[in-house]
């Protein structure tokens, strides 16, 4: 459902938020532990840092760290520089043209589960996914 750089982007948020919030993280610490790329990680990062997810430093101490803390933070905000708004319902098969007036052959039944995705990134927090129980699990 997500696109590689919006799933690296929502993995390293999650990352930043579970580290100290006022610590900055460099490029390739954030890469070396999501095993994510390094170039195409910090390309990610300058997008969100762009919008407004992250702030970043430069120089010797320069790094990376989430503008607003985590219990204010919507997975929302985190994927829509890459993957669009989450409110705007696409085509499941992809077509250019599907509605309710128009519909593709998956529309009735893909409708009520789009809108549960879309609700679900708008109303959920990044803090809400570090406070689950599974998460303090692998976080130990």
């Amino acid at each position: 459902m997500l696109s590689q750089t919006a799933e690296y982007a929502l993995r390293t948020v999650l990352y930043l938020a579970a580290a100290q919030q006022t610590s900055l993280h460099r490029a390739s610490e954030i890469a070396e532990a999501l095993d994510i790329p390094r170039n195409y990680l910090s390309k990610t990062l300058h997008l969100l840092a762009r919008a407004g997810v992250l702030t970043s430093s430069r120089g010797k101490n320069g790094g990376f760290r989430l503008a607003k803390p985590a219990s204010k933070l919507t997975l929302a905000e985190v994927v829509a520089p890459f993957d669009g708004p989450t409110g705007a319902r696409i085509c499941l098969l992809g077509r250019v043209a599907c509605s309710d007036s128009d519909p593709c052959p998956a529309h009735a039944r893909w409708k009520s589960v789009s809108g549960e995705v879309s609700t679900f990134f708008r109303e959920t927090m990044v803090g809400d996914l570090l406070e689950s129980p599974v998460a303090r699990v692998k976080r130990a």
